[in-house]
């Protein structure tokens, strides 16, 4: 591990801590009474507290000094005068640990009494402190720009999603993203559970990947000697419970699957699915946008939200608009009645890029992604799907080729997705084998797998019901103006960091020289480092070995760029 200059200062003021018989690391509790919300709220002059936090500003000044304090509800300042908590003989305290060993990003403790400096800002008095944990890594530090205004500390996102607990720890306002998400999360249960409505757990791990069409992850369980799957919906473990009597059951649920990744996919993410006995889709409807502006009041305050350039309006009720409706709207193309040959035809002559493997519901669903669903700022109801792209949606009651179905549409995104469930065992059963011969011919969106214990449970009966799944993650950037999926999960996936090489100062340069260009020809590279023979091969090897660059062959020479 290479140190960088400040943490080898660290490490030294750790073993000077250590000298000096200070723990740098203490395991006894620290008793906190306060925090810097409290205090400010509630202020009273000579009041004694106790906080603890982090030292985010540390202004020498002689035997009185400056400091700031980051705890959980923000920051305070706090005053160190020597004399104050040194009254005796010994400085030790003061000169030794605050002045020479304590760094920013220390977390200490601090009894004190609060008082009003001459400018008029809160702080507190130090009578006493304690070093509670030493930082090793200096804190990424905030922008200042010519007016002394700071701005965020990281500005690279890539930084900041990999190391959460700094970004959290120097942009309070990221904090905010996660308070208004737990909100949401709390909102939502407390809507469920008035309506009457019953939270439950259904597995992660099953034997087969049912309820969604989506590629999983793949595991394997020793004891049993089987492969398991993890989960890629829960839907029809919550309709099992319909079954077996529930009238209304729901679940925020960690789903995988094992695709694409970009600003609004992971590949583990948050659902919240519901299902509701004796229901319709059309009763889910009004039961959704009453939710939603329920959620919106209490993450907000407000039913508006901001999404980038968008005032969106989360307040009931939402328009409502078939999909063939739209499809017809925005194309001029009416897909009633019409044949998979007709639908491909009119696709390509869109300009939609479709193939052979489609099936009718895949293309109806690539002219409506293409075509229509981003012209959908404000929350809209998309209904009546074709029963091709619904193969666990109830047949439409006065159209045998529709499905009862809508989705909710929010500034072009889908955050809803809603059923009359398929209750007939015999129709669900054709329903699934019809898409395993879609599977067959090579539609990557139709499921694999046929979940006969599922059909089974059908077989007993499960009654009238409505279900609905709400995408999470996707909810809180429209409630959070965040226009990425990353910003609004404290651990987002990412790719693997790369491993900082030790290598040669020769190779070095011919990096730093090619991170000027994105190719040259090695010739010319060779050129401009001016190394000798035997030294510029030994560092290309050195590049190439370590897949820091690669060398490629063309009709023109050889080209070398970093990979």
């Amino acid at each position: 591990m290479q140190l960088s200059e400040q943490e080898l200062v660290r490490r030294e003021k750790l073993s000077k801590l250590r000298d000096l018989g200070i723990n740098p690391y203490p395991a006894d509790l620290y008793p906190v009474n306060n925090n810097s919300k409290q205090i400010k709220e509630t202020y009273t002059e000579g009041k004694k507290v106790i906080i603890a936090g982090r030292l985010m500003r540390k202004k020498i000044q002689g035997k009185a000094s400056f400091g700031e304090i980051q705890d959980s509800e923000g920051r305070i300042q706090v005053y160190f005068n020597r004399d104050e908590i040194c009254p005796g003989e010994d400085k030790m305290l003061y000169n030794d640990l605050f002045k020479k060993l304590l760094d920013l990003g220390d977390f200490i403790g601090i009894e004190g009494e609060v008082f009003t400096t001459q400018v008029g800002e809160i702080s507190v008095l130090v009578k006493n402190f304690k070093l509670l944990s030493k930082a090793l890594k200096p804190l990424p530090l905030p922008k200042v720009d010519a007016d002394g205004k700071e701005h965020d500390a990281f500005v690279d996102p890539e930084m900041r999603y990999r190391q959460r607990y700094a970004d959290l720890a120097v942009n309070p306002h990221v904090k905010e993203v996660f308070v208004k998400r737990t909100k949401l999360f709390n909102a939502m249960r407390n809507f469920f559970n008035e309506s009457g409505y019953f939270e439950v757990e259904t597995p992660i791990l099953q034997p087969i990947p049912g309820g969604a069409a989506a590629r999983p992850f793949i595991t394997h369980h020793n004891s049993l000697d089987i492969p398991l799957y993890m989960r890629i919906a829960n839907e029809l473990y919550l309709k099992r419970l319909i079954v077996g009597g529930f009238d209304g059951v729901y679940e925020f649920s960690k789903n995988f699957r094992n695709e694409g990744m970009d600003r609004t996919h992971n590949p583990e993410f948050t659902a919240m699915e519901i299902y509701v006995a004796y229901k319709d889709y059309n009763w889910m409807m009004d039961f959704c946008e009453k939710l939603l502006e329920h959620c919106a009041i209490a993450v907000n305050g407000t039913a508006e939200a901001t999404f980038g350039e968008h005032k969106v309006s989360f307040k009931a009720p939402y328009k409502r608009i078939t999909m063939a409706d739209s499809i017809k709207e925005f194309t001029g193309f009416d897909i009633t009645g019409k044949t998979e040959t007709e639908i491909f035809n009119a696709a390509k002559g869109m300009g939609i890029e479709v193939d052979a493997t489609m099936g009718k519901g895949k293309l109806i669903d690539e002219i409506f992604g293409e075509k229509c669903e981003g012209n959908y700022i404000q929350p809209t109801f998309i209904t009546d799907y074709p029963k091709e792209m619904s193969p666990l949606c109830k047949e439409h009651r006065d159209n045998p080729e529709l499905t009862e179905r809508f989705e909710l549409m929010v500034c072009g995104k889908e955050i809803a997705n809603a059923y009359s469930e398929l209750n007939d065992p015999i129709d669900q059963r054709e329903r699934f084998e019809h898409q395993l011969k879609l599977a067959q011919k090579g539609d990557d969106e139709a499921t694999e797998f046929i979940d006969e214990d599922f059909l089974r449970a059908l077989e007993y009966g499960m009654p009238p019901t409505s279900g609905m799944g709400i995408g999470m993650d996707r909810l809180i950037m429209f409630l959070t103006n965040n226009q990425s999926i990353q910003e609004v999960l404290f651990f987002p996936q990412m790719k693997p960091e790369k491993k900082a090489l030790a290598i040669s100062e020769d190779a070095k340069a011919i990096l730093e020289l090619l991170t000027k260009v994105t190719k040259t020809e090695l010739d010319t590279l060779k050129g401009q480092v001016g190394l000798s023979n035997k030294k510029w091969d030994k560092a290309i090897k050195e590049l190439t070995k370590n897949t820091l660059a690669k060398v490629e062959k063309t009709d023109n020479g050889l080209f070398i760029e970093i990979v």
